[in-house]
């Protein structure tokens, strides 16, 4: 599995920094992944849906760790290519005041 793709926008929401789409071997595309400003640092979260019973489901996941890993390897280079944390939540500040 090759990543060959990352695209990234801001936003303001809570922890979320930004949201991510990735393309996989150019053949396949994900959206909605997380970038989340945690507790331990920066980390990727999956694309999840509410279900009626309140709880949150991971909507796709990698199968193993080595896959979650590229992923987030992926999304948070691209991350910090675009300026990293600063540059995203002075992004996010922009959006809230326009």
């Amino acid at each position: 599995m090759e990543i060959t793709k990352v695209t990234l926008r801001p936003v303001a929401m809570n922890k979320v920094c930004a949201i991510a789409s990735i393309v996989i071997d150019d053949e396949f595309v994900i959206h909605d992944l997380r970038v989340v400003n945690g507790d331990k640092g920066l980390f990727v979260a999956m694309p999840s849906r509410k279900l009626p019973n309140g709880e949150f489901r991971d909507i796709c996941h990698p199968i193993n760790t080595a896959a979650r890993q590229r992923i987030q390897e992926a999304v948070l280079e691209q991350f910090e290519a675009e300026g990293g944390l600063p540059a995203f939540m002075a992004a996010a500040a922009a959006l809230e005041e326009a």
